[in-house]
């Protein structure tokens, strides 16, 4: 990637996702989108050369909606990275524990942190994004008000820590992938690769059991398999499914053609190297 990349990824600066592209992409120019929706736009209409997004947590699992959006995106998946996610308790300068009442976040960073909530008797109240509650209670310059978020934002909007890693769970982790508009695929044999696909299955008996018997009988490890309903109809389901391997690999390259006997349409996300995290 060039210097002059531009990497779009969803959230405010200080974010996690802007964390994971100052630690693997540092020389790209990191563009924050206020929505997923703007993320893949600015890859699509040329703005940005990549998209990095959130797609499983460790906790709350997949993320919502990334599954409807990648499929018709467009984009490919040509990379992976885990992040072991840290919430910091922060506030303005000056306040602390006896001088805070109230605690903005993220929902699910909100639902991640309860002890410290529940320890400091603080009222939580819902922001749209972490690094956003941080920038608020920053704009608002009230005492009375903290925000739990990563500690880049800290170091972004001038606030002091409280205290550090607040999260309930030290297995906090999530997984992003990187989107791009040009299909490349990792080497084959050339260390651990991860395949993406999605696939709809025919509307027989048994198909699904029959659709991943081929990797089964290949000795192909299946990493993921989500269902979820497409157009509206419930009985048109569609399954993301990732696998190790590369599909140029003949058990995967045998299990991806038995594959087409029982599904309507396979489409591949990506072929990518796998992250050292996974081992």
């Amino acid at each position: 990637m060039s210097d002059m990349a531009r990497i779009a990824y969803q959230g405010e600066p200080g974010a996690n996702s802007h964390i994971v592209c100052k630690q693997h992409y540092p020389d790209a120019e990191a563009v924050a989108c206020a929505s997923f929706e703007d993320v893949f736009a600015a890859v699509a209409s040329g703005d940005c050369d990549l998209a990095l997004i959130p797609i499983d947590n460790s906790i709350a699992g997949r993320v919502a909606d990334i599954h409807h959006f990648l499929p018709e995106s467009g984009l490919h998946i040509v990379a992976e990275h885990f992040l072991r996610i840290q919430f910091h308790l922060m506030v303005i300068p000056g306040a602390d524990v006896d001088t805070i009442r109230t605690v903005h976040s993220h929902v699910h960073a909100l639902g991640q942190c309860r002890k410290v909530i529940r320890e400091l008797g603080l009222t939580p109240i819902i922001s749209g994004d972490t690094a956003g509650a941080a920038r608020e209670i920053a704009e608002a310059g009230d005492p009375t008000q903290a925000a739990i978020a990563p500690p880049l934002a800290a170091e972004i909007y001038g606030l002091e820590i409280l205290r550090e890693d607040v999260e309930d769970e030290d297995h906090n982790t999530t997984r992003f992938v990187v989107l791009s508009p040009d299909l490349v695929e990792a080497a084959q044999g050339n260390g651990p690769v991860v395949t993406s696909f999605v696939f709809n299955v025919r509307n027989l008996p048994a198909a699904l059991y029959k659709a991943l018997g081929g990797f089964a009988t290949n000795g192909i490890n299946m990493t993921k398999l989500e269902s979820y309903m497409v157009g509206g109809e419930f009985t048109a389901t569609q399954f993301l499914a990732e696998v190790d391997g590369h599909p140029d690999d003949p058990g995967l390259k045998r299990a991806l053609e038995e594959l087409t006997f029982f599904t309507t349409d396979i489409k591949v996300l990506g072929v990518y190297p796998a992250d050292p995290f996974r081992g």
